[in-house]
C-alpha cells in the first residue's frame, strides 16, 4: 500500500464518474451506502489492535462490535452486517468461537472476512486457519504477501506475524489460485495491493510507506473491507460486488494514507493520528478519488 504522496488531497478532483468499476472502484457509492446503512461490523479479532479496527471501521461510518466470547459469538454473528476474523492472538477457545460465528454468519447471508495473521509461523496457526477455512465460507481472505502465498500452499517466509522478503511476480498467481481454491475475493496487502476472485487479478498502486510505520494497518485493512462489503446491495446505485467492495476499500485504504502523509506528520504516533483523520475525512468529504491510473490487470 505504498505510493506517491498526494500532498493532503484526495486524488484528481476531475476525474471520471466510475465506469468499469475493476477499471475505477465505486468508492463513493460504498462510502455513501455505509453512511446510509451504518452497518454493524462485528469483529472477533486479535488482542493488539482492537482499538485500532474498531476505530477505523467507526470513523468509516460503521457500528463495531467485538463480542468474542464463546457464549455470544455465533449470535452477535447472526445479527450483523459483516463479521471480521482474525486469527492474530487466537488460542483453541477462540478458534471455536470464530468457526461457531463464522457459520451463523453464513446461515444468515452476512459476509465474512478472514485475516490468516501469521499463517505460516507456527503449526498452531495453521492448523487454526485450516479449522477455519473447513467450517466457513468466506466472503474475503485478506493477508500480506506471505500468508496469502502460504495458503496458497506456496512457500513463504513468515517471522512472528509478518512476512519476509519482497513482494513479487509470484503473488497474483497465488491470490488466483486461492480465490480459485476457496471462491473468496483475496486480497494479498503489500507495496502495492492485489485483489483477485475467480474472474482474475488486479494491482493497485496507492497508499503510502508511512501506513506500515504503526502496529495494526494490515488488520485496519481488514476492518474497511469487512465495512464496505457489509452494503454489497445496498444503496440506490448500481449493483456491486464483493470484488468491486474490496477494491474500493483497498484504493479508499491506500488513499487515506496518502492524505495522512501530506501533512508530513513528525513520526509514527502523529502519522497514526493523522491516518485515522483522513479516514473520517475521506467518509464524510466523498470527494472524486483518481482511482483508473492506479489500477491495472495482472
Amino acid at each position: 500500500m505504498s505510493g506517491e504522496s498526494i500532498d493532503g488531497e484526495f486524488g484528481d478532483p476531475t476525474a471520471d464518474e466510475f465506469g468499469d468499476p475493476t477499471a475505477d472502484p465505486p468508492v463513493e457509492g460504498i462510502l455513501s451506502a455505509v453512511e446510509a446503512a451504518a452497518p454493524l461490523v462485528h469483529h472477533l479479532t486479535n488482542d493488539v489492535t482492537t482499538s485500532e479496527t474498531a476505530n477505523v471501521t467507526l470513523h468509516w461510518g460503521g457500528l463495531p462490535v467485538m463480542a468474542d466470547a464463546p457464549a455470544e459469538a455465533g449470535d452477535m454473528a447472526a445479527g450483523a452486517d459483516a463479521v471480521v476474523i482474525n486469527t492474530g492472538t487466537a488460542a483453541t477457545a477462540d478458534i471455536d468461537a470464530m468457526v461457531d460465528a463464522g457459520r451463523r454468519a453464513n446461515e444468515a447471508g452476512v459476509p465474512v472476512v478472514l485475516d490468516p495473521v501469521g499463517y505460516g509461523a507456527t503449526p498452531h496457526r495453521v492448523e487454526s486457519v485450516g479449522r477455519l477455512l473447513d467450517a466457513v465460507a468466506f466472503d474475503i481472505i485478506k493477508g500480506n504477501a506471505g500468508e496469502v502465498r502460504g495458503l496458497a500452499g506456496e512457500e513463504a517466509t513468515v517471522r512472528g506475524v509478518e512476512s519476509v522478503g519482497e513482494v513479487d511476480a509470484g503473488v497474483p498467481d497465488a491470490a488466483r489460485a486461492l480465490a480459485a481454491e476457496t471462491g473468496a475475493v483475496v486480497v494479498a496487502s503489500g507495496p502495492t495491493d492485489v485483489v483477485a476472485d475467480g474472474e482474475g487479478a488486479h494491482e493497485l498502486s496507492v497508499g503510502h510507506e508511512r501506513m506500515g510505520s504503526f502496529v495494526g494497518s494490515g488488520c485496519m485493512l481488514a476492518s474497511t473491507l469487512g465495512t464496505f462489503a457489509a452494503v454489497v446491495g445496498e444503496g440506490d446505485g448500481p449493483p456491486m460486488s464483493t470484488t468491486e467492495a474490496a477494491l474500493a476499500g483497498c484504493a479508499a485504504y491506500g488513499f487515506a494514507g496518502e492524505r495522512a502523509a501530506g501533512g508530513d506528520p513528525a513520526g509514527p504516533a502523529s502519522y497514526r493520528t493523522a491516518f485515522m483523520d483522513a479516514v473520517a475525512a475521506l467518509a464524510s468529504e466523498r470527494p472524486p478519488l483518481d482511482v483508473s491510473s492506479r489500477i491495472e490487470e495482472v
